[in-house]
C-alpha cells in the first residue's frame, strides 16, 4: 500500500483531472499524463492506483531519464545469471516487482527506441524475458507512463515510436501549469504550511503582500518550486512570519511579479516612438513606489532597498512628485 496521496486545487483544470482520476480508476486502461516538471505526475498516477482495485498491489516508479540507458533494460526486465559481467545471480526487473499492481514510467519519452519495443511487446503480450533469458515471464501489471515532452513531436522526429505513442495515449491527462490555475496557489501554500508544521513543530502566517507576489509569479518550476519554498522559509524563518524581504530575488524581481506591472503598456519601451526619458522617469518613479509599497511607507527601509540613501529618496520621491501614501 502506498501512502495516502491528494491533489489540492478547486480550479476547474483541477476537478476535471479528478474526474478523470476516478474514472481512470475502475479500468485498467492505459494512461499517458502530460504535464511539465514539478506538476505533480507521479502523484496523478498514485491517485490513480491508489483508488483502483489494485491499490493493494505494489506501486512501482520508474524514472526513465534519472537511470542511464545501457542500465533500463536491466532495471525493468530483470538479468539471468552470467548475462553480462557482473551479473552474479539472477535479479527480477521492475516489471516482476510490479506483477499484480502498476508500473509508472516517468519521462517515458527519453527511453531508447530499442527498448521502447519491449515496452511495446509487454503491452501486446502481457510477456517478456530477462536479459540473457530465453523463458518467457508472463505479467499482470498496469502501466500508467507521463511525459513532459511533446510525444507527438517526437514521433514525427522518429525519437519515438508511433505504435506505441498510440497504445500509450489511450486516455491522456493533461495537468496544467501552476501558472495557468494561480487560484489554487493560496490552497496549495496552506497545505504546504500545515505539512511543514508537522515537521518543524511552529506555523508560519504569509502576509497578503507575499501572497500577492505569489499570484503574480510564474513558478516555472511548478508545484514543487512553491513546495520547495514554504520548506525553504520555514528552515530560514524564525519570527513565524513570511515578510517580503524573506522571499528569494528572483522571485521579488521576476518579469511576471515586477516589470510587467512597473511598466504599463502605453510606457513599454519596445514600442516605436516613445520618449526614452520619459520612460526613465515613469520607470524610475513605478520603481520608488514598489519598494515604497514593500516596506510600508517606511523611507529608510525602502532606501535600503532601492541601495539608495534617504536624502536621495526623498528628493527623488519630491522630483517625481510622489507623495506620501501614494497609491
Amino acid at each position: 500500500m502506498i501512502k495516502d496521496t491528494v491533489i489540492i486545487g478547486r480550479s476547474q483544470s483541477i476537478q476535471r483531472i479528478l474526474n478523470l482520476i476516478d474514472k481512470l480508476s475502475k479500468t485498467d486502461t492505459t494512461a499517458l499524463i502530460m504535464g511539465e516538471s514539478g506538476t505533480g505526475k507521479e502523484l496523478i498516477a498514485k491517485m490513480i492506483h491508489q483508488k483502483s482495485p489494485r491499490a493493494s498491489k505494489p506501486f512501482i516508479p520508474v524514472n526513465c531519464a534519472a537511470i542511464p540507458s545501457e542500465l533500463l533494460e536491466s532495471e525493468l526486465f530483470g538479468h539471468e545469471k552470467g548475462a553480462f559481467t557482473g551479473a552474479f545471480c539472477p535479479r527480477a526487473g521492475r516489471f516482476e516487482l510490479a506483477n499484480e499492481g502498476t508500473i509508472f514510467l516517468d519521462e517515458i519519452g527519453e527511453m531508447p527506441l530499442h527498448l521502447q519495443a519491449k515496452i511495446l511487446r509487454v503491452l501486446q503480450e502481457k510477456s517478456f524475458e530477462r536479459i540473457g533469458g530465453t523463458k518467457p515471464i508472463n505479467v499482470n501489471v498496469r502501466i500508467i507512463t507521463a511525459t513532459n515532452k511533446n510525444l507527438e513531436n517526437e514521433v514525427r522526429e522518429k525519437r519515438f515510436r508511433e505504435d506505441l505513442f498510440w497504445r500509450l495515449n489511450v486516455v491522456p491527462v493533461v495537468i496544467p501549469p501552476l501558472r495557468e490555475r494561480k487560484e489554487d496557489i493560496p490552497l496549495l501554500c496552506d497545505h504546504f504550511v500545515e505539512k511543514f508544521s508537522q515537521k518543524f513543530g511552529y506555523s508560519l502566517k504569509i502576509k497578503p503582500e507575499v501572497m500577492d507576489l505569489f499570484l503574480n509569479y510564474s513558478w516555472p518550476g511548478n508545484v514543487r518550486e512553491l513546495e520547495n519554498l514554504i520548506e525553504r522559509l520555514y528552515v530560514l524563518n524564525e519570527g513565524g512570519t513570511v515578510d517580503i524581504d524573506d522571499i528569494p530575488e528572483k522571485i521579488r524581481f521576476s518579469e511576471d511579479s515586477f516589470s510587467k506591472e512597473l511598466i504599463p503598456d502605453d510606457l513599454n519601451p519596445f514600442v516605436s516612438g516613445i520618449d526614452l526619458n520619459e520612460v526613465l522617469k515613469e520607470y524610475e518613479k513605478k520603481l520608488i513606489l514598489h519598494a515604497l509599497n514593500f516596506h510600508g511607507w517606511v523611507k529608510s527601509r525602502a532606501a535600503k532597498y532601492l541601495n539608495i540613501n534617504r536624502t536621495t529618496l526623498i528628493e527623488k520621491m519630491k522630483r517625481l512628485g510622489i507623495k506620501n501614501n501614494e497609491n
